[in-house]
């Protein structure tokens, strides 16, 4: 897991003798790594006890057309191109700001699938 606390050393590089220790609270999760397949999801606790639905795996895609706004539902075929990370193109992980074939053509993810549980994407004419 990943601590997400306040760093022990100064920007010079010098020493902070920190003043309280780790705390549960800091600690981060894993992240989902959304595939393509069969949709499956799963619900996190967060804090102040509130929910994040986490897309484990999705085959479909809510994609909307630039010109006119229209939104149809679509078929993810694979993952074209990837900013974040080249390794998940290989691997077909879907995040933000990914570039995705769909039935209607290439798609750029707008949504955050380990985070919303949904994929939304722009259609790229």
């Amino acid at each position: 897991m990943l601590w997400q606390g306040e760093s022990v050393r100064k920007v010079t590089g010098g020493r902070i003798r920190p003043a309280k220790g780790k705390k549960r609270t800091e600690i981060g999760l894993a992240p989902a790594d959304t595939h393509i397949g069969e949709y499956k999801h799963k619900i996190v606790r967060t804090f102040g006890n509130n929910e994040k639905v986490r897309a484990l795996r999705a085959v479909y895609v809510n994609v909307t057309k630039k010109s006119d706004g229209k939104t149809t539902k679509a078929k993810i075929e694979t993952v074209v191109e990837n900013g974040a990370n080249p390794n998940y193109v290989r691997r077909n992980l879907l995040t933000k700001g990914a570039i995705i074939n769909t039935e209607l053509g290439r798609a750029r993810i707008v949504s955050r699938p380990g985070q919303d549980g949904v994929i939304n994407a722009i259609l790229l004419e």
